[in-house]
């Protein structure tokens, strides 16, 4: 029942679009229904991977149920040992697999949740010693290009959930015990990249049309957002360093934060149907709230009058990204919904306040500006004030 709530075929076959459509919203409270009778009444391996049909749904639409469910999945996980590694147990080998796969589906689920929700992890370096596995594990002796290179793109998703584990484990670090800084984490992301082989390397740092391969796009998503958050850090170490001299922050660090967003935008704006039909981790659409609303700050931040800031570069890629969203939209494709609701009416207003000639030589007012990068739902920047915060005044 989670697979027939999870599966939105019907709105993309051409043979079934014209078809009577069951309600969808009754059977995922169905499906909800049963899947929380059966964590209650006898989990298993099946509830794992039912919790993960659940948690995978799009559109995103429950935060805090998501949060449990993936809660009550990492428990089980536990209590199943999934956590430990099973290659030299006494079981066939096809359970052997099964669990090492879900381990790291439950994984990296974990990682992007904590991101995307701006809550802890709740699986921790150490506690677990399952290896990931190889291509040949998971396609066979004899794949097929297609299914070898979908494979790739896999695993090396879920080795970027691993580095963003290093990455999480600062920003969760309340006590600031650990040395590790921007840099140290930028060395780490080149190891990654040059982890990878020369095709999927050249796919996920180029992009282009070159993201062919089921799940690359998805892949470089993933990849471009964790980008601009390294930016980010970069900027928020530089305005502590200057704490008392706000001014001095170099304009460099601003434009690499703006040039990693770009690259968001030209993601966005290159997307074809082929890539918007792929898999999308539902999560990154948190990348794209997260890279417009930086984008609207910085406009704000750098610029001095109403009149720069409406002809900002920062605005323009603003602008961009929600008409790229919005394309992509009519084509029933949801991942960029969130964006769109928070941002496409604050953008209509940002622009609007600042075409009046009459104010364009106006130096900035933050106080009358700032209501427009309030949202309702928070994000990262909000959620670690001390870290991210970059224009608030304390």
């Amino acid at each position: 029942m989670s697979l027939c709530a999870h599966n939105d075929l019907l709105g993309q076959s051409p043979s079934l679009v014209t078809q009577h459509r069951p309600d969808t919203r009754f059977i995922w409270n169905q499906a909800n229904d049963a899947l929380y009778s059966e964590i209650h009444l006898s989990p298993g391996i099946s509830t794992l991977l039912g919790i993960l049909l659940n948690i995978s749904g799009r559109p995103l639409t429950s935060i805090i149920g998501n949060g449990l469910l993936l809660g009550s999945a990492i428990s089980l996980c536990h209590s199943l040992g999934l956590n430990r590694d099973s290659s030299d147990w006494d079981v066939p080998e096809a359970e052997k697999l099964l669990r090492t796969k879900i381990w790291w589906a439950i994984f990296v689920y974990d990682k992007w949740s904590s991101l995307a929700y701006g809550t802890p992890p709740q699986l921790r370096s150490g506690q677990y010693d399952v290896s990931i596995p190889t291509v040949k594990q998971l396609c066979g002796p004899a794949a097929n290009p297609v299914d070898y290179e979908a494979t790739s793109v896999y695993l090396a998703f879920v080795s970027l959930s691993r580095f963003l584990d290093r990455y999480l484990e600062h920003i969760y670090d309340l006590e600031k015990t650990l040395p590790t800084g921007p840099c140290d984490l930028e060395v780490l992301l080149t190891q990654w990249e040059d982890s990878l082989d020369l095709n999927l390397r050249r796919r996920i740092i180029r992009g282009g049309d070159s993201l062919d391969v089921p799940g690359s796009a998805n892949l470089r998503l993933a990849y471009l957002y964790i980008k601009l958050l390294l930016r980010k850090w970069e900027l928020d170490a530089e305005k502590a360093a200057n704490a008392d001299h706000p001014s001095s922050i170099p304009m460099r660090c601003y434009l690499e934060v703006r040039r990693a967003a770009e690259e968001i935008v030209l993601l966005a704006q290159e997307l074809k149907d082929p890539q918007l039909g792929d898999y999308w981790l539902p999560l990154l659409t948190f990348a794209f709230t997260s890279t417009i609303k930086f984008l609207i700050r910085c406009a704000l931040e750098t610029e001095n009058t109403i009149s720069g800031i409406a002809q900002s570069m920062s605005l323009k890629l603003a602008r961009d990204l929600i008409n790229a969203l919005q394309v992509h939209r009519q084509k029933a494709w949801d991942v960029g919904d969130l964006c769109i609701a928070q941002y496409s009416e604050v953008i209509e207003k940002l622009a609007a306040s600042t075409s009046n000639a009459n104010f364009a030589e106006q130096p900035v007012d933050m106080p009358d500006l700032q209501e427009y990068v309030s949202t309702s739902v928070p994000d990262i920047d909000e959620l670690f004030p001390s870290l991210w915060d970059m224009f608030g005044t304390s």
